[in-house]
């Protein structure tokens, strides 16, 4: 057996985790009773004030651009409604990556077709004001012809949209918590100086710590991905080794930055601080419980930066689309950046005591 100081170093963080039952429950036990929650209770809390819908593109659905005009428009308590044109193939992959909750597809004169996921908490709402427009703008009664077209094919559901957000949740949650506080409560208990005294290279230390999480990691992605395909009927498209490269080198960027963040913290309120800061933003604008292109087109451009949209991005697309190496090359590339860059930094500033 290997008696170097970084395999002992591994060794001890193996033992420390799984002494400590509370941190089993949160790693482990907390994503499936969440993902399990969202994927059988979840609904929408209140329409919002406009919904935009996909159209598939043909000359009856010109008609409807024209036809609809003010009655589209939020008045009175309705919903108002905004619409793309675009073509079938890319309403089909918007709708499955929850980028629309609704496509509408004309199907002959005054005549529509439907196509949602009910599941999906903005679903319902979207098609009930398209739904009011377009009558309305015909004149009421419910003149127009309309079919409904429900998205539950797997592979096109919330839960198969919300699984992958979910592993990357979990696995910024694992490296920012379990590297940062780990660091800290190091530091508040004076092991790191005892360490100091050592021989033990710095760099032996900080990667024996980054190597405990990922090997926490694997088993944790594998649970998650058992319980949306034999829970839920998910379906995995793509190279399943894809999938753990995509959430292994995810997991290494934010257990860097979780390094960063711990180099000279002091104190377990401080570090928390900083966790809650770097978290939360991702949390809310990195599309894990809905699309981030609900957001302004100005902000989109820093929101797809963030190291927890990448990863999102990229497992959605290998588990859900069947994506290769190549169509995930620039989510690696990103999260490389981001893991090597936050590493580097911390190596650097990394204090002892």
């Amino acid at each position: 057996m290997p008696r170097s100081s970084l395999w002992q170093l591994y060794v001890a963080r193996l033992r420390e985790f799984y002494r400590q039952p509370a941190r089993i429950f949160w790693v482990y036990g907390f994503p499936i009773v969440l993902a399990v929650v969202l994927g059988l209770a979840f609904n929408s809390g209140g329409e919002p004030e406009t919904v935009v819908v996909d159209v598939v593109d043909s000359g009856e659905a010109r008609t409807i651009f024209g036809l609809l005009g003010a009655a589209a428009a939020p008045e009175g308590g309705r919903v108002g409604v905004v619409m793309n044109l675009i073509g079938p193939e890319e309403a089909s992959l918007r709708l499955q990556r929850g980028q629309t909750p609704l496509v509408v597809e004309s199907t002959g004169p005054d005549a529509v077709e439907y196509r949602y996921d009910p599941t999906r908490p903005e679903a319902l709402a979207a098609r009930a004001a398209f739904d009011d427009a377009y009558q309305r703008a015909l004149g009421r009664v419910d003149v127009a012809e309309t079919t409904e077209s429900i998205v539950d094919d797997p592979g096109s559901r919330y839960i198969d949209f919300l699984i992958p957000g979910l592993i990357g949740v979990n696995a910024m949650g694992g490296g920012l918590w379990g590297v940062g506080f780990l660091l800290v409560n190091f530091r508040i208990g004076k092991l790191l100086k005892r360490f100091q005294a050592t021989p033990m290279p710095r760099r032996n230390f900080l990667l024996a710590v980054l190597g405990a999480r990922l090997t926490f990691l694997i088993p944790d992605l594998l649970i998650l991905l058992s319980l949306g395909v034999f829970g839920f009927g998910m379906p995995v498209r793509g190279n399943l080794g894809l999938v753990v490269l995509m959430d292994v080198v995810g997991a290494l960027a934010f257990a860097g930055i979780g390094l960063l963040i711990a180099s000279r913290a002091q104190t377990t309120e401080t570090v928390s601080g900083l966790m809650n800061l770097v978290m939360i933003p991702m949390w809310l604008f990195s599309g894990v419980f809905f699309s981030y292109e609900r957001f302004p087109d100005a902000m989109l451009p820093f929101i797809k930066l963030l190291p927890l949209t990448q990863l999102v991005d990229g497992l959605r697309r290998v588990v859900l689309e069947g994506a290769g190496i190549l169509e995930v090359g620039p989510n690696l590339i990103v999260l490389g950046a981001w893991a090597v860059a936050s590493f580097l930094v911390a190596l650097r500033i990394f204090r002892w005591s």
